[in-house]
């Protein structure tokens, strides 16, 4: 349950609390410039992955690009849904209002949290994820609101991907906008820029 993380407090008690998780090779501190763009008065936590495949620190492994360890990564969600207990706890934030925001490897764990615990993120904005594991029952998860950000020529996520994620959390309930940017796999500013506008519009 251990995560190297980072924790500041924010100066809005009413603003939810926003759960970074990295890409592939990322740490704690690489989304802080997106916190400071979608909710700079939140309080943040950033969370490294622990996993490590050739060096670089990943949420859980996987067996081949695009593969993942199914196994691995059920254990891993609900580690990281009890390290979120024990943040809430530690650092006296409400556990209910954490909003997550995931890039890739990051995306497809706070996927995988919705997909595993239906109370353990009030929302989440998801750059480029991929469906965290297919053939699952989803928990209720109505009214939840989710951001996907999607490239149409995202080598590493197919459109496809997207839109199946897009009806699995649909199909469970959640209210998810799906935005398309024209370009890959990377994070571009204009997709940050629409997830802050969403982000005000559904919790400030």
């Amino acid at each position: 349950m251990e995560h190297t993380h980072i924790y500041r407090q924010g100066t809005s008690p009413e603003a939810p609390t926003l759960l970074l998780l990295h890409g592939t090779g990322g740490n704690e501190e690489d989304l802080l410039p997106l916190a400071e763009m979608i909710s700079p008065t939140s309080n943040v936590l950033g969370v490294r992955g622990n996993v490590l495949e050739n060096g670089m620190p990943r949420f859980f492994r996987r067996l081949a690009e695009g593969v993942f360890d199914v196994e691995d990564l059920v254990k891993r969600t609900l580690d990281l849904n009890e390290f979120l207990n024990w943040a809430a706890a530690e650092y006296d934030f409400d556990r209910s209002r954490i909003v997550a925001v995931g890039y890739s490897n990051g995306a497809n764990i706070a996927a995988s949290l919705l997909f595993h615990e239906g109370d353990a993120l009030q929302g989440a904005i998801l750059h480029h994820p991929m469906v965290p594991l297919r053939d699952k029952t989803l928990p209720d998860l109505t009214g939840v609101p989710v951001f996907i950000a999607a490239g149409r020529r995202d080598p590493m996520c197919t459109p496809q991907e997207s839109e199946d994620l897009n009806e699995l959390l649909s199909g469970a309930g959640a209210d998810v906008k799906l935005h398309w940017e024209n370009g890959g796999h990377q994070l571009s500013r204009a997709e940050v820029g629409m997830a802050a506008a969403w982000f005000k519009e559904k919790f400030l």
